[in-house]
């Protein structure tokens, strides 16, 4: 009887370091001040005042996954952006406290040792953490032949960040009557409602995702792999226009859209009005309704609608918190404003 080994259960050591051999160059490009270097170490290691004096931090974190855009992702073979997807997840849900990005750690599951998918898999969190402006301290690469098949894979991440806790950004005390609604456009679908898009696009009208989209102007892979937008230097550049004060509450358009999420961060007795002739639905999304027969109601519950972060500022800050979120590509947006209502649970109204 032969002798069994691990190779023979499915997991090569002497790959899995080749592919391991791959990733210290993709981390060291997102090092920041605050990374200590610890070659080998069983963990990362992060100053917290390598950047800042901090006068009574708290740290921030957030964790998320891609969710099934990862289908999309093994159906085109196209894994350079999906890490970006992976940081903006986690990234953006940490801004919303107003905080500053330090370091993101990431977990790989594969079914079998891939060093060519591994690298960029951990190139697109790359990419993603140099948007961030975060650093990428470190991460697992877990090879589980039993669980995945060969060619599957799955990603999650874990970001922390750090705040002031005076300057913690919380909608619950700081949103008031008055305050102004600044949209900030998303980059697409981003990373939420997948599971509808891919029933729509594959299995409801055939498409491949080699095939051309003729009023978007690019395949369908390029389309639904679109990468999801980071908005650290947005927030950012907010605070540095108008100061942490004026940034009353912040929201990350995720699944369940805008009415959800932005009812997350209200307080009670407040009503946030938007109006939906304040920005054009991107072409992207009606594509999608088109081409599936979505109600808008599903549409505007399931999806971002073009609007990836919402703002919620006092009136005399609005201009400059509308002019430090513009870019020329994505011109940000006055939505809406808060007002008062006599029902004590806050609602989102879209007019």
């Amino acid at each position: 009887m032969s002798e069994l080994t691990y190779r023979s259960a499915g997991v090569d050591l002497d790959l899995y370091e080749q592919a391991m051999q791959k990733l210290p160059r993709l981390m060291q490009r997102t090092f920041t001040p605050g990374v200590m270097e610890l070659p080998g170490g069983f963990a990362g290691l992060f100053r917290l005042n390598g950047t800042k004096q901090w006068k009574d931090p708290v740290l921030v974190s957030g964790t998320d996954g891609v969710g099934t855009k990862i289908k999309v992702a093994i159906q085109a073979q196209k894994y350079d952006s999906i890490g970006i997807d992976l940081v903006g997840m986690c990234v953006n849900d940490v801004l919303c406290l107003g905080a500053t990005p330090l370091f993101f750690l990431d977990y790989i599951a594969m079914g079998k040792d891939n060093p060519l998918l591994l690298e960029q898999l951990v190139s697109g969190v790359s990419d993603g953490c140099q948007q961030a402006m975060s650093a990428l301290l470190g991460g697992e690469t877990a090879i589980m032949p039993d669980l995945y098949a060969a060619g599957d894979f799955d990603m999650a991440g874990f970001s922390v960040g750090v705040a002031e806790r005076d300057e913690l950004v919380n909608g619950k005390t700081r949103v008031k009557p008055g305050d102004v609604l600044i949209g900030i456009p998303s980059s697409g679908f981003h990373s939420n409602g997948y599971s509808l898009v891919r029933k729509v696009v594959f299995e409801h009208a055939g498409l491949n995702v080699s095939g051309h989209v003729a009023e978007l102007n690019c395949t369908v892979a390029d389309t639904l792999l679109q990468p999801t937008r980071i908005y650290a230097q947005i927030v950012a550049a907010a605070l540095e226009a108008a100061g942490n004060a004026s940034l009353h509450g912040i929201a990350h358009i995720t699944g369940g859209g805008i009415a959800d999420n932005f009812e997350r961060i209200l307080p009670n007795h407040v009503q946030a009005v938007v109006s939906r002739s304040a920005w054009t639905i991107p072409d992207v999304f009606q594509w999608l309704q088109r081409l599936g027969n979505v109600a808008e109601n599903e549409m505007f519950s399931v999806f971002n609608m073009g609007i990836g972060m919402i703002m919620c500022v006092p009136p005399a800050a609005a201009d400059k918190v509308q002019a430090a979120c513009s870019t020329p590509e994505y011109p940000a947006i006055r939505l809406g404003e808060i007002r008062s209502q006599h029902a004590e649970t806050p609602t989102v109204t879209l007019v």
